[in-house]
């Protein structure tokens, strides 16, 4: 497969993420509702935290289980930094450019929080463009496609993710933000895809991944905040049961297929 082509599957593969963005636009909805969606896109981001965690962690342990000390060592540091530097610097980003996500208003911003939602999953899908850049690469053109097929099937779910926060507005998001947020979102799966074409790199792959889950927490957090208060607990919590089982069936899809 040519870069070309494979570049094109990484593309579509995140674009996909545009199709869950329009429940932005969905605003007057009555509180409960607005709580499930939340909990709901709460529970999608649960199920990929857990998900990255996990393909982040596989190389650190694979390392160590065969005594590669100096290649352990720089992974583990890799993926202690990326986590840290995903958390605290969107602490840090929001506390100078969005004080008012937590100083000036008693919840967060649904459209700050949405696009540290977006870049958080960003990041996520540039590790996923670098997998099918790298199966291309070497010439498994049916698992590029079953992987380009899976990813795109996934980000739909994250798309939704991104814009579950905002049907908390009384003001629907512009087509022009919402746009903005999908190429945060997607487009480093296009930008991940071409890179791993390229160059094909264990330690980039964890360094992306860990720097997702440090984002991610964040979001998560923020999350939690807004969900304890616009939802009651048996509302948020059959919401985030929800939002996580279709993020695993999604998973599972994937890797049915694929084997």
């Amino acid at each position: 497969m040519n870069q070309a082509t494979a570049v094109l599957l990484g593309a579509i593969a995140g674009g996909t993420i545009f199709l869950g963005l329009p429940v932005a636009r969905m605003h007057g909805l009555p509180k409960p509702v607005q709580g499930f969606l939340n909990a709901f896109a709460t529970g999608i981001l649960v199920f990929l935290l857990w998900d990255i965690l996990a393909h982040a962690g596989d190389p650190v342990k694979t390392a160590l289980l065969h005594g590669q000390r100096s290649t352990f060592g720089a992974m583990a540091a890799i993926f202690a930094l990326g986590v840290g530097a995903g958390l605290l610097g969107l602490v840090y980003f929001n506390r100078s450019l969005f004080s008012h996500l937590r100083h000036s208003t008693p919840t967060p911003n649904p459209r700050s929080l949405a696009l540290a939602i977006a870049t958080g999953l960003g990041l996520h899908n540039l590790s996923e463009g670098l997998a099918i850049g790298e199966s291309a690469h070497i010439g498994a053109i049916a698992f590029t496609g079953v992987l380009a097929a899976g990813f795109a099937l996934h980000n739909i779910t994250e798309g939704f993710g991104i814009a579950a926060p905002m049907t908390t507005e009384a003001k629907p998001a512009s087509w022009k933000f919402l746009g903005m947020a999908g190429l945060i979102g997607g487009g480093p799966t296009f930008l991940g895809t071409w890179i791993g074409y390229l160059a094909s790199s264990s330690y980039f792959s964890v360094a992306f991944l860990a720097v997702a889950a440090g984002a991610l927490l964040y979001v998560l957090n923020e999350l939690f905040n807004l969900g304890r208060r616009i939802s009651t607990p048996a509302n948020f919590a059959w919401g985030l049961l929800a939002g996580f089982l279709t993020a695993y069936s999604t998973d599972l899809l994937l890797t049915a297929v694929g084997g």
